[in-house]
């Protein structure tokens, strides 16, 4: 069965994948549009090994794109250790100190150890604190969690292992609502942007992104 859902997912990431319209961000050898939040170059608080981005713990930065995106898909992989924390953000800006405070975030997680998992609104795959998955689809600790995020026309999509497990329409009034009962209330840069960039987290420890690619939607 495990052989049989790999090969699905595979397919499946294949097939979102036909258009060659991609910008490869990371290949497993080089690093290409990100820098540090904040800064005009890439950090050294992330080093490449074994074909994947890897924090060097203790010395987060976290990362964005040098590019903009409004209408987008962004492919990725994940692997946490155990108790394992990080994120993926999209319409960030540079406005505020902190990259959360200005964009969304697909939740990165060890659901099993780390205290977020208690809840599923901070779980592996939700929009953070806002929507939760309606299941648990995330890998094992020590294996890759493929992600793609779609946003066209402020439509968003989160999948994890070819699942579709967040969907909601950005700055609408349903989520300006999920916002005035989160955290982010008190946030006034929160979602203001219509585009921005992307960001992963790296200030949560040790995390480990591979085959990073996006590619512009018309």
């Amino acid at each position: 069965m495990k052989k049989i859902s790999l090969l699905f997912i595979t397919l499946f990431m294949l097939g979102c994948s036909s258009n060659s319209d991609w910008t490869v961000l990371f290949d497993g050898e080089t690093v290409a549009g990100l820098r540090g939040y904040k800064q005009t170059e890439f950090p050294d608080s992330w080093e490449i090994v074994d074909g994947t981005l890897k924090t060097i713990p203790g010395h987060g930065v976290d990362l964005i794109s040098e590019d903009v995106y409004k209408n987008f898909e962004l492919e990725l992989e994940w692997k946490v250790p155990e108790g394992g924390n990080s994120g993926i953000f999209y319409f960030a800006t540079e406005e505020g100190d902190y990259i959360w405070q200005s964009a969304p975030e697909m939740q990165v997680l060890d659901d099993k150890k780390h205290s977020d998992g208690k809840n599923t609104l901070t779980s592996a795959g939700a929009l953070y604190a806002m929507i939760a998955p309606p299941k648990s689809v995330v890998n094992p600790v020590g294996e890759f969690n493929m992600v793609r995020i779609r946003v066209k026309d402020n439509y968003v999509e989160h999948w994890l292992n070819g699942i579709k497990v967040v969907e909601y329409e950005y700055q609408s009034d349903a989520m300006w609502d999920l916002v005035a009962n989160s955290k982010f209330k008190s946030m006034p840069l929160f979602a203001k942007a219509s585009e921005g960039h992307i960001g992963i987290q790296g200030d949560h420890g040790e995390i480990w992104y591979r085959n990073i690619r996006i590619r512009k939607l018309n």
